[in-house]
This record gives structure tokens, C-alpha cells and sequence, in this order.
């Protein structure tokens, strides 16, 4: 088996550079770490990386915790993550919770034994009180946001991209817009009603509480949630729908569809987050498109820039707030309604 001298030896260099290239590249410059790359590819040296952690007490590895992984918003999150966490020359251990307590909690004591550097997460309700279990941790939070002021949050303009949704199928003519809103007890679906809200009431439209449901994010709620609202008489039903994320959003359509009702003839709808089966759906959705990949990377970025001023030994980063804006896509999912319904 090849040694970490065998590499420098071809490489060129001392052996301490090529450790250093290896484990700490943002510390060797970029030629040289190409050098000592391609002297470890040659060789088939693979360093014992259990080994090197455990000696040092650290890890060139930090955690991601997402609340779905089989959400496409929350695997181009993940996505996201994991290439630019390469770019540093990290690796990212990737854990899913579905939005439950426990598998946070035992994802969090299952990093603790990896010796991670930084942690990336999608927060829950919970994770707040989780967290407790990984102090002092630099910490990334994605997505959502805890409340906690003490990290860098990474995050889209939820009650703009709403504003806008709402605004556009006001401008249609709809004057009885339900809204499938998601659990209220998460900042993302509590951002996204309000928004909603704010602008029927600035536009002088009615809110109607009776027609808006919350979800659990899965396409079953939005399901559920779009069946009684569109079963209710014709004269109070909604004739457009504003549907908190893409998987409640697939529930709708099902259920416009089980009920017979056209889109967008009889029925808009309008969907927070993008994807490649809106796109291709008929008739495609319009949508708010977030970018998710984007936020990903700059959650790593974030979470990269203050490894390195612990490791620099200089003060801490001060936590940044990170809001990108969304982008309302109109497709084919919305138009006027058929007529106005009359009591």
C-alpha cells in the first residue's frame, strides 16, 4: 500500500504539504493540490481518514439534516450542499428526519459520533430544542428558521413570492381564493399565509378563513385539503387555488381531477416551488419557483466562511440573514374564472 511519503515523493513536495493537501486544501494552493491529487490517483493512496479524526478530534465532514428527501425541493437543497461541501474539500453526511422529532434526534447523536465540523439543517418544530444535544456547533440553518439568533439562516422571500401568487389570481378576476397552507408551526407555511393574506386585504378582497386548510406537506393533505374545499356548493367554493408546496400541490391537481374540474377552465391553481412534472403536467403550472439548488450551495458557503475563522483562530463570523428572491413562473394552470357565483 502506497504511503502519505509516496505521494510527495511524486508529487514533488514535502510530506507535510501533501498531508496538508489532502486534508486541509484551502491551506495548499491550487496547483499544488492538483499536483498531490494526481499522485494519490496514480498511487491508489487512500489516507485513514477515521484514523487522522480521531487523533485530531476534528473531521473534514459536516451534516445535513433535510426534512424529505424524496421532496425534489429538498433533494436539490441537498444536491446543493454536497457540491459545493466538495468544492471545499468536505464531506457531507446526508440525514433525512420526515419531520419527526426522534430521527432528528438520533441523527444529531449519530454526527456527534462522526466528530462533524459544521452542521447544515432543514429545522423542524423541534429541532430548537435538538439542537441542545450538538452545543457550540456552527450551525447553518436552511430553508426555515428556528428563531434561534445565534446562526446563519438561509432562506427565500416566502411572503413576496405569495404577495405575488395572489396578486396574479386577483388580477385573473378571482374573488374566492382558497389556500392549502401547510403546518403552521413552520416558518415557511406561517411566511407563505401571510403573504397570501397581506395581499388580499391591501387588494380589498375578502379572506375567508373557511377556505383555508393546513397540510403536512405530503401530497395526501393537499389532496384531503383540496377535496373539501372543492366540494363545498358551487356558490362558496374557490375558484382558484394557492397550494403551499409542490407535493400538496400534486394532491390538488389529483383531486381537481377525482372531482371532474378543469384546469384551468374551472379551476387555477397556483404552486409554491418548481419542478420538472409542473413543467410537464397538462396544463404545465404556473408556480413560485424557488431556487433551491442555490441555497444549498450558499448554506455550505456560509457554513465553510466560519470554519474558517475558527480555524484561523480569529472571532467568530457574526450570523447572516441570506434571503433570495423567488420567481413567479405563469403557465398554463391559471386563468379568469368561468363566472362569478352568485349565493
Amino acid at each position: 500500500m502506497s504511503s502519505i511519503q509516496d505521494v510527495a515523493t511524486l508529487a514533488n513536495v514535502s510530506a507535510a504539504t501533501a498531508s496538508r493537501a489532502l486534508s486541509r486544501p484551502d491551506m495548499v494552493a491550487q496547483t499544488t493540490r492538483e499536483r498531490v491529487l494526481n499522485a494519490a490517483q496514480q498511487l491508489g493512496y487512500q489516507p485513514n481518514m477515521l484514523a487522522r479524526s480521531l487523533r485530531q478530534r476534528e473531521t473534514r465532514t459536516i451534516g445535513v439534516i433535510v426534512t424529505d428527501i424524496l421532496n425534489p425541493f429538498h433533494a436539490m437543497l441537498a444536491k446543493g450542499v454536497q457540491d459545493a461541501a466538495d468544492r471545499h474539500g468536505y464531506t457531507a453526511f446526508l440525514f433525512n428526519t420526515d419531520e419527526d422529532a426522534g430521527k432528528e434526534r438520533r441523527a444529531l447523536d449519530t454526527l456527534r459520533g462522526h466528530l462533524p465540523q459544521g452542521l447544515i439543517v432543514v429545522p423542524t418544530p423541534h429541532t430548537h430544542e435538538n439542537l441542545k444535544l450538538v452545543p457550540n456547533l456552527p450551525i447553518v440553518e436552511l430553508d426555515r428558521v428556528t428563531g434561534n439568533t445565534g446562526v446563519t439562516t438561509v432562506t427565500v422571500d416566502n411572503i413576496g413570492g405569495a404577495r405575488a401568487a395572489t396578486a396574479h389570481l386577483i388580477g385573473l378576476g378571482h374573488t374566492r381564493i382558497g389556500m392549502i397552507v401547510g403546518k403552521l408551526d413552520i416558518t415557511t407555511a406561517v411566511e407563505r399565509h401571510a403573504g397570501f393574506r397581506q395581499m388580499l386585504e391591501e387588494s380589498g378582497q375578502t379572506y375567508f378563513p373557511e377556505l383555508v386548510l393546513p397540510g403536512q406537506h405530503r401530497e395526501k393533505d393537499g389532496r384531503e385539503a383540496a377535496l373539501r374545499l372543492l366540494s363545498l356548493p358551487p356558490a362558496v367554493r374557490p375558484t382558484a387555488l394557492f397550494v403551499g408546496n409542490n407535493e400538496m400541490t400534486v394532491g390538488a391537481v389529483l383531486a381537481a381531477r377525482e372531482l371532474g374540474l378543469k384546469i384551468p377552465e374551472e379551476l387555477s391553481i397556483v404552486g409554491f416551488d418548481d419542478s420538472r412534472w409542473a413543467q410537464t403536467m397538462t396544463p404545465p403550472l404556473t408556480v413560485v419557483a424557488q431556487p433551491a439548488y442555490d441555497l444549498g450551495v450558499l448554506a455550505c458557503d456560509h457554513l465553510v466562511t466560519q470554519l474558517g475563522h475558527m480555524q484561523s483562530g480569529r472571532a467568530r463570523a457574526s450570523p447572516a440573514r441570506v434571503q433570495l428572491p423567488t420567481e413567479l413562473i405563469l403557465r398554463q394552470s391559471t386563468a379568469p374564472p368561468a363566472c362569478v357565483p352568485t349565493a
